[in-house]
């Protein structure tokens, strides 16, 4: 019994001890022999020294290779200062595949090994513990140090890398857990311990042991691997290795049980990557659109062949004097847009007029008038336009499931990132179109920089004539002149040169700069199906490009009220406005006439279903007719409502609505401010510019002030007319509108006549009567004519409303 408790106490070692014979001493001695103290030999592990290597990939081996020898002899000058038991190291040996190094040494004690070799454990661990810690790969650190209580085997195959699952195998009868388990767990955390198997015959029974961690295994092995345990059948001896583990579907069970840092690694990565690749692909996309590199039509190739074949044999009409001569009055617009585009921007172009005024056309002539028409980018699809891909629209609605589904796995709320707002989609649209812009911008500069480097390096030959011909000239005339005047007149002359030549090269760099810049039109902007969101993001993306001059911009719309969202975006500067406006009569006939022998030319709504109308077959007149009583219908719903109830909704009355009418029916245009200062507007700007909204009129401007009120569409002239003219719509408009003025007439009545009755209770009690000339007197006289004229206006419309209440019932009867 006393002999197991001690093999279990000591774990034997490798190497044989020999111990004195013990002497019985006699008191009655004098002198006692000396007795020798025996020399015994030990090891230690000491870890972390090297790092532990993973795999036959692992190149930190070729890291540490290199300082292996520093590091060995740093550590036994180390430890040679450490004298418990007369201690002597004799070899210091690396192990770099499991990142520790053993260390051989001798002692001397006379009493226990165990005790002696705990002490020396101990001083050694002092040691590198007051001395900051031992030299490793990494820096000073201070090391965990083992004694080695078995025979370690310090192989260096490749195949087998280090792991946290050891494969103890025994040579000798089983070990019990209980037994492993003491003898295991002083290295580390054991999270599974399973027992000896059935094995074939032949084969050693093993136990597998798993740690928590890899240098706790390392540790383990190296320091026990040989170790003989005492069991009940017998002595055992561990064999230990490596094992991979080995597992089914350990990364899907990794992943489904780490939902939280599995999910935000792999989104960051999948952004990480749009960032990288998609981005910049996005970008040339946008560039190649605006630059045309992908259009055939732009191929050298193509121009040749088109020029070679087609154009030879079917000639091109360049007959425009009758178009110059029915947009003669656009010219004054033209030359604003082509006024823009000569200077650097510092604003935004707001194009504005009914539809099939020509803003369009227009645009196009201003452009080609420019040179510049190759690099417009005209964004009305943003996406489709302006060349912006790849782009995953599919991919939204899945990004919405993957945000709830992170939701659920992460159980607390978290959202992936995935799914992005319409806004932030269309912001990340607008800001790689404005990158590309700026390269095609910083592109063209450079272009027209080395053309003018180009022309400039061929001037010396033209300038060593005129040089060779002015010396000529010169010598011509030497000889009237004196020395003196000759000097000042060279230097005058070389002044003045260096002064022209500088601001031909200021002039040249301001043209250069505003030719390189791109033009970006956006058409259709505030129409009726585009939501506030788009327009909110363009009307900021558009400001952007022109406050920091990356493009200039032109925005057209139908209405000038549309115009608000850009003044807001642009705080600071105001908009350049450019207004056109329908044609005559006579201007009319002329693009009816030119339009039927050229299919190309962009007209007006109404004027191209009035032609195609006629091309199918119909009349002229029913043609007309037709048009004009589908645009009564629309008239009568949009400015009046469908009912009463419908008609609260609107921003305007029907009075206020059937004001303009009237007036307009029998004009072309009337006075914005009559109209705004009288009955029933009253000063209100609101309706009117709801009304313009709504695009039932079109207020024109003179140096940004509002000036006349126009019909919105060319057709609503006879709209106008035809709906005044209906005799029942007329009459129950008419009644209506006069109801509110006999209202009115009455309540100005009663409030005379209680104010008379003030100032007759003041003349009273006054010295005169209020009939004299006092001002009692004269505001009277003022409120009686007042009440007279209001009486007369309430006999005249209630006579009025009589003759209409007839007429609606001569109608409907």
């Amino acid at each position: 019994m006393l002999m197991l408790r001690r093999a279990l106490g000591s774990f034997p070692r490798r190497h044989t001890i020999r111990l004195a014979s013990s002497h019985r001493e006699f008191w009655n001695n004098t002198e006692a022999p000396e007795v020798p103290v025996p020399e015994r030999e030990g090891r230690v592990f000491v870890d972390t020294v090297f790092p532990v290597l993973l795999g036959k990939f692992d190149f930190r081996r070729y890291f540490v290779e290199s300082r292996k020898n520093t590091l060995l002899t740093s550590l036994k000058e180390r430890f040679k200062n450490v004298k418990t038991h007369d201690l002597q190291i004799l070899s210091v040996d690396s192990h770099l595949k499991d990142g520790g190094v053993f260390v051989y040494f001798k002692y001397k004690s006379p009493g226990e090994e165990e005790q002696a070799l705990k002490s020396i454990e101990e001083s050694l661990r002092k040691e590198a513990r007051d001395n900051g810690g031992i030299a490793t790969w990494l820096g000073s650190r201070i090391p965990n140090i083992w004694l080695v209580r078995g025979s370690p085997w310090t192989e260096d195959i490749i195949g087998r890398s280090a792991s946290g699952i050891l494969k103890v195998s025994f040579e000798g009868p089983d070990v019990p857990e209980e037994t492993l388990y003491r003898v295991f767990r002083p290295y580390g955390r054991i999270e599974e311990l399973t027992h000896a198997t059935p094995v074939p015959a032949g084969t050693q029974r093993f136990s597998m042991i798993h740690f928590n961690r890899l240098g706790s295994a390392t540790v383990a092995r190296n320091v026990i691997y040989g170790m003989e345990v005492p069991t009940p059948g017998g002595p055992t001896r561990l064999r230990i290795s490596y094992t991979s583990p080995i597992e089914a579907h350990v990364v899907r069970d990794w992943i489904t049980n780490h939902p939280k840092i599995f999910l935000p690694v792999l989104f960051f990565l999948i952004g990480t990557l749009t960032y990288t690749i998609f981005d910049p692909i996005r970008v040339l996309m946008v560039e190649a659109k605006l630059l045309d590199w992908f259009d055939l039509k732009e191929f050298k190739v193509y121009k040749w062949l088109r020029a070679n074949t087609l154009e030879r044999l079917y000639s091109k009409s360049e007959s425009l004097p009758a178009d110059k001569q029915i947009w003669k009055e656009r010219e004054d617009a033209e030359r604003g847009i082509q006024a823009y585009l000569s200077d650097l921007p510092s604003t935004v172009t707001f194009v504005h007029g009914p539809q099939g005024s020509g803003k369009s056309t227009m645009i196009a002539s201003a452009l080609k008038s420019a040179e510049r028409l190759r690099r417009c980018a005209l964004v009305a699809g943003l996406a489709k336009q302006t060349g912006y891909w790849p782009i995953f629209s599919f991919l939204n609605s899945m990004n919405n499931l993957i945000d709830l589904a992170s939701v659920g796995l992460i159980v607390r709320k978290f959202s992936a990132g995935l799914s992005r707002s319409v806004d932030e989609q269309l912001q990340q649209i607008l800001d790689t179109v404005a990158l590309a812009l700026r390269n095609v911008s910083e592109k063209q500069h450079k272009d027209i920089a080395k053309k003018i480097q180009t022309r400039e390096h061929n001037k010396p030959a033209e300038q060593s004539d005129k040089a060779e011909k002015s010396r000529k000239e010169k010598s011509q005339n030497e000889k009237g002149n004196t020395p003196d005047i000759d000097q000042k007149q060279a230097q005058e002359s070389q002044t003045s040169s260096t002064k022209t030549r500088k601001k031909k090269e200021k002039d040249v760099t301001e043209i250069q700069a505003v030719e390189a810049l791109p033009i970006v039109v956006i058409r259709n902007f505030a129409g009726k199906a585009v939501r506030e969101d788009l327009l909110d993001g363009l009307a900021q993306w558009a400001a952007k490009l022109a406050e920091n001059q990356i493009a200039h911009v032109i925005v057209i719309s139908d209405n000038r009220e549309n115009s608000k969202k850009l003044a807001k975006a642009l705080q600071s500067k105001p908009l350049n406005f450019v207004a056109l406006y329908d044609a005559d009569e006579a201007l009319h006939e002329a693009d009816v006439n030119v339009t039927m022998s050229r299919e190309e030319k962009h007209i007006s709504v109404d004027l191209e279903s009035l032609i195609n109308k006629v091309r199918t077959g119909m009349d002229v007149k029913e043609a007309v007719e037709d048009i004009i009583s589908r645009g009564v219908g629309e008239l009568r719903k949009n400015a009046f409502g469908d009912d009463a109830e419908d008609a609260k909704s609107l921003p305007w009355t029907r009075g206020q609505a059937w004001t303009l009418l009237d007036l307009l029916s029998k004009n072309s245009e009337v006075p914005y401010h009559q109209v705004l200062l009288d009955y029933p507007f009253k000063g209100d700007e609101a309706p009117l510019r709801s009304m313009e909204h709504a695009e039932l009129i079109t207020i024109a401007t003179h140096d940004g002030r509002p000036t006349v009120i126009r019909p919105g569409k060319p057709v609503y002239r006879w709209v106008f007319e035809r709906l005044v003219n209906d005799p029942i719509f007329r009459a129950t408009q008419e009644i209506e509108f006069n109801n509110r003025l006999v209202s009115i007439a009455e309540t100005t009545i009663q409030a005379s006549e209680e104010e008379l009755l003030k100032l007759a209770e003041i003349a009273k009690h006054g010295s005169s009567s209020w009939l004299s000339g006092d001002p009692l007197s004269k505001r009277s006289h003022y409120l009686m004519k007042k009440v007279m004229e209001s009486e007369r206006k309430l006999e005249s419309l209630e006579r009025k409303n009589t003759e209409l209440k007839k007429t609606l019932s001569k109608f409907s009867t």
